[in-house]
């Protein structure tokens, strides 16, 4: 057993995954035949990968993602327009480095939430702070904070987030002012972090979903110049998985 005040003093300064190394090293026969330097180097690569996969677990918990997704179970075999290639350069996070958005837009069933959620998880893994929301939600939230006076602190908290997911933007009406407080929101984020929109309605039907002419424009401008824009087609993927079963 390792000596109780050296583990203490590791423990203590948060050098979690020394501590599980230095047990395996104890344990293991090989180690007597490794030199001083390579011992320590596993020592050094564990504590990085335990602090590497403790902040990742933060990161995905912070984001509160709808669904467990990952971009390696993304099912390229239904018929719906997805491409491999585009998700492929998605998934290497560069767009979210030069603080570009996306928009996926089709109808009930065909997998926006998934891969929304799957390119958020995949930005987790590379380092970077995402935040799921159901876009009523978000808009209750919006008016929430504005009623008792804490808009202020939520725009703060949310132009710090690398990736914002806003799913399902149009599916309930929102009032005109809720439309505002989201303009606050992108204007805050606008060339600087990512947002990922998924509708049910393409942007050319946005000015009907927003109604006030201004403001649409102006939430459009900040979210489609430059945006990877990803349309799925097709039947629903629940009615297509009901007819195998």
């Amino acid at each position: 057993m390792l000596n109780e005040p050296t583990v203490t003093k590791l423990l203590a300064m948060k050098l979690n995954g020394v501590v599980e190394a230095l047990e395996e090293q104890r344990k293991s026969a090989q180690t007597a035949s490794l030199s001083f330097e390579e011992r320590l180097a596993l020592l050094v690569e564990r504590q990085w990968l335990w602090k590497e996969n403790r902040a990742m677990a933060v990161r995905l918990k912070f984001a509160r993602l709808r669904q467990p997704a990952c971009v390696e179970d993304i099912d390229y075999r239904h018929p719906r327009g997805l491409q491999r290639s585009v998700i492929e350069h998605m998934a290497g996070s560069d767009w979210l480095k030069c603080g570009q958005n996306c928009i996926i837009t089709g109808s009930t069933g065909v997998g926006k939430t998934y891969l929304a959620c799957a390119l958020a998880h995949k930005a987790c893994r590379d380092g970077y702070r995402a935040l799921y929301f159901y876009a009523p939600k978000l808009f209750r939230e919006l008016s929430a904070s504005q009623a008792d006076g804490s808009l202020p602190n939520l725009l703060r908290k949310l132009a710090k987030i690398n990736l914002l997911v806003i799913d399902d933007l149009g599916l309930e009406k929102a009032t005109a002012a809720q439309y505002r407080d989201l303009l606050e929101v992108l204007d805050d984020r606008h060339s600087a972090d990512s947002t990922l929109i998924t509708s049910q309605f393409p942007p050319t039907r946005w000015h009907e979903l927003i109604g006030d002419a201004t403001v649409a424009d102006a939430i459009l401008d900040r979210l489609i110049h430059g945006a990877h824009r990803i349309e799925l087609k097709g039947e629903s993927m629940r009615k297509h998985r009901g007819k195998q079963i």
